[in-house]
């Protein structure tokens, strides 16, 4: 446990300014979509982009291209939350359907693959990467956060089932590169995304009279 700390408090100190912005504004962009906030889009955007950066020193090749990915995306929820509907009314918060729900799990495994594919292409001459757990790790919180994404500019309640799930990798495979704080940030991802399900859920079955 010592030995831990240890590494912890010497990797908070190699921490480096543009890492650390990243992670302030990632988290507050994470507890404004907890709160159904539009300034998660704006925080998010500029997070993400510092991240493409730092998760490609890294060698975090996918982790890299799924921010580049929730760039795309943030401007399109950034959209689609104020874009007035038909009621002039924006995007109120709902469930997915079963075969949307079943969409979402093959969009998963399908990108799941088509990422780790992507990534023997660039890397498979070196050997040691790609005999890590480190590229399925990667792949696998790339795929499942780019689900989260889709379905978080959709105000879909699930999404908040998908980030979990990704955060609760990501702390260890962020870890294990060294970049700790991120680590951490991940740590506080998990806590807000649970309060995030709550949230949503409490006030999906609020607007339904549940």
């Amino acid at each position: 446990m010592t030995e831990f700390w240890n590494l912890l408090i010497s990797n908070l100190a190699n921490t480096t300014w543009l890492e650390f912005i990243a992670v302030v504004l990632g988290i507050a962009s994470v507890w404004y979509a907890q709160r159904e906030n539009i300034l998660v889009y704006p925080t998010g955007i500029v997070s993400v982009l510092i991240f493409v950066y730092i998760c490609f020193k890294a060698m975090l090749y996918a982790d890299a291209g799924i921010n580049l990915f929730y760039f795309f995306t943030s401007v399109y929820g950034w959209y689609n939350w104020t874009r007035p509907r038909e009621d002039n009314k924006t995007l109120a918060i709902s469930v997915n359907t079963k075969t949307q729900q079943w969409a979402g799990i093959g969009l998963t495994v399908a990108s799941f693959w088509a990422i780790y594919g992507l990534i023997w292409i660039f890397k498979h001459d070196d050997a040691d990467y790609m005999q890590s757990y480190i590229p399925w790790a990667d792949s696998f919180t790339t795929a499942i956060f780019l689900v989260g994404m889709l379905l978080m500019a959709r105000k879909k309640v699930e999404n908040w089932t998908y980030w979990i799930i990704g955060d609760v990798v990501s702390v260890p495979l962020y870890f294990a590169r060294g970049l700790v704080f991120a680590s951490f940030q991940y740590v506080v991802f998990l806590v807000i995304a649970v309060m995030g399900l709550i949230e949503w859920r409490r006030k999906y079955r609020l607007s339904k009279g549940l």
